[in-house]
């Protein structure tokens, strides 16, 4: 018997929360049977889980959405894996700024072309903003992400990506890019191009926002490809000692000759 039933009374008002009722609900429902303790770290985990999906309102401010998506946490991409195998995290998107509110407000039509052209600067704008956003908070964005956020089709979504990329040279934390996916031979031309300026890798990463594995190994398998043009080798015979396509070892070699003109000329 309880030597203070009044207090007993009190405290079962702070023990209604969602972790215990976690853990009625896997001890009755799941038949969940085994060591308490393991029960009660299972509801916790859960419980931390819910709170990282559903953030307080305090928050998000205006203009700020709440969204799930993959975590940057280093992981490789592989084809044939499932979305839902990524790890993910929550994030709070700027989808909209006061600045944007005020440019609609005041923007006045120009030319013929004036309303167009000040859309796909607004657009490409928001897509930088929603980009940098999700990945200095962990989370990295896709281009299906990016087109139902703005409500624009994947291509031009595309559009908006490589414009922005021709302008400026930089390219954006989208998903694909950060774990890689894919070969685009100008990722590779920007990244290469930095290395042979003698930019060092960990500042080619902040440059290109690409992951430092992702860096290094283009780095490397450039390192590699370069030393066997020197020594005049065939394409065929790059390809069987690297095991790389012979698309990827063509586009290491034109990037070679881009940067070393002048040996081209001497073959």
């Amino acid at each position: 018997m309880s030597l203070n039933p009044t207090r007993d009374r009190y405290e079962t008002i702070s023990k209604r929360n969602f972790r215990n009722a976690m853990i009625h609900l896997l001890e009755s429902e799941y038949k969940m049977v085994g060591s308490r303790k393991i029960i009660e770290m299972m509801a916790e985990d859960i419980e931390q889980l819910h709170l990282e999906c559903s953030p307080g309102k305090e928050r998000v401010g205006f203009g700020e959405i709440i969204f799930r998506t993959t975590k940057d946490d280093g992981q490789r991409q592989s084809y044939g894996k499932k979305a839902e195998d990524y790890a993910s995290t929550t994030v709070v998107l700027p989808l909209i700024t006061e600045d944007d509110v005020e440019r609609r407000i005041y923007f006045k039509k120009g030319d013929r072309n004036g309303n167009y052209q000040h859309r796909e600067a607004r657009d490409i704008e928001t897509m930088v903003r929603l980009l940098k956003s999700a990945k200095s908070q962990g989370g990295l964005l896709t281009g299906a992400e990016l087109s139902v956020l703005m409500n624009r089709s994947l291509s031009t979504i595309r559009k908006y990506l490589d414009a922005y990329e021709k302008k400026t040279g930089e390219i954006l934390p989208l998903k694909g890019y950060v774990l890689d996916q894919g070969s685009r031979p100008t990722h590779k031309g920007i990244i290469i191009s930095l290395y042979e300026q003698g930019v060092s890798p960990a500042d080619i990463v902040l440059k290109t926002s690409h992951s430092q594995d992702a860096v290094d190994r283009y780095i490397k398998q450039y390192d590699q490809i370069k030393k066997m043009i020197r020594r005049g080798m065939a394409e065929r015979a790059i390809v069987e000692i690297t095991g790389r396509s012979m698309k990827v070892v063509r586009e290491y070699i034109k990037l070679y000759y881009d940067f070393h003109p002048s040996e081209k000329r001497g073959k």
